[in-house]
């Protein structure tokens, strides 16, 4: 039996390469991987605390209900419990928006080249058409041209906007969605605001998600546990919504779809204020010293609001890449979102930071 035509056109998503693998085939002792955006701080102490505390319970299901994690999201956010769901994964909660709303016979969803590749893959999975714009020439979403589709196609049901944007760190502003929404604010449209990346915003015109959901009832929100809060392993996605999507999704989901480590996991990370401003701080001070090398080497980058930066290699970046894992550091290229020359270089530790920019300067000399 063949799978449908739907499934075997996909790409699936490629994971950045683990340090184990690049230790062992190439036999190096040190290996520094800064491809796939995690926490360069780790988690906090106290989730460690929390964690092992919570081991001996493992025979148990968690709480399918989530009530604890859902208190402590909530009045992190500053949101009513019933307006939160979570997936394991944000792209679990993008799977279960798409197969709730779309009818794979007539509806569509739209993204932009260049975004998260799971917008995709969720659509076509359950063999929803996916529509994307094309970037502007600064690699930043052109919302003019969603906007004049949206007018144009009522099939479509969800726009995804991950904001600031992954793999390119570029946003857009206040003043450019506000335009977008006024086309967009639709009741049969939903607009995904997915803000994975947020915490590390510094830009003054940033539009936050927050306050647009109270003057437009059918944006949603997308929020991680993934990155600032150094719980990628545990897999936690935040979907902010009105009551009744949150009830609609809450039917669909699998139970027990949140393990009960990672439930208590998140508890204790809300707690830790400090560590996550040193998170902040230490992403902050490394974005900025990867913008000043690469100035000083003359390599264009995109200035980034997230805690990455995307940079042209000014050849195949494949080659690049495969030169800098002799050096001992993994970066990430981002040929399938249609860059073969760019590489997405992770902020980490700065004793990190130091030895990917040495890295670079020997091999794009």
């Amino acid at each position: 039996m063949k799978a449908l035509p739907e499934i075997q056109s996909l790409h699936p998503y490629q994971p950045g390469k683990p340090i184990s693998e690049t230790k062992r085939e190439l036999g190096l002792k040190h290996v520094y991987k800064l491809a796939s955006n995690e926490s360069p701080l780790g988690t906090s102490p106290m989730v460690r605390d929390a964690v092992i505390a919570a081991v001996d319970e493992i025979n148990r299901y968690p709480d399918g209900a989530c009530f604890e994690m859902r208190q402590a999201v909530a009045a992190y956010y500053g949101v009513p419990p019933q307006n939160l769901m979570f997936g394991n994964g944000s792209d679990e909660i993008v799977d279960i928006l798409v197969q709730i709303y779309c009818d794979p016979a007539k509806d569509s969803i739209l993204t932009s080249q260049g975004a998260f590749s799971a917008y995709q893959i969720s659509a076509q999975s359950v063999r929803v058409r996916a529509q994307t714009t094309a970037l502007t020439s600064d690699l930043r979403f052109d919302l003019k041209a969603m906007a004049a589709l949206i007018e144009k196609d009522p099939s479509i049901r969800f726009v995804f906007l991950p904001n600031p944007n992954n793999p390119t760190g570029t946003y857009f502003t206040a003043e450019e969605f506000d335009a977008f929404m006024a086309v967009a604010s639709r009741k049969d449209l939903f607009v995904v605001l997915d803000e994975a990346y947020v915490e590390f915003v510094r830009a003054k015109d940033f539009p936050r998600g927050q306050d647009y959901q109270k003057k437009y009832p059918n944006i949603l929100l997308l929020r991680t546990m993934s990155k600032v809060f150094g719980l990628a392993a545990l897999r936690i996605g935040v979907l902010i919504a009105p009551p009744e999507v949150c009830d609609m999704f809450n039917r669909v989901r699998k139970p027990f779809n949140i393990n009960s480590l990672a439930q208590v996991a998140v508890v204790a990370s809300l707690r830790d204020k400090e560590h996550l401003e040193k998170i902040k701080q230490v992403t902050w001070d490394g974005l900025d010293y990867y913008h000043a090398q690469l100035d000083k080497m003359g390599v264009k980058y995109w200035p980034s609001q997230a805690n990455f930066v995307l940079f042209d290699c000014g050849r195949d970046a494949g080659e690049v890449f495969q030169e800098l894992l002799r050096e001992g550091v993994i970066l990430r290229p981002v040929k399938p979102y249609g860059m073969p020359n760019y590489l997405r270089m992770s902020v980490g530790l700065q004793e990190e930071n130091e030895a990917a920019i040495r890295a670079l300067q020997k091999v794009l000399r």
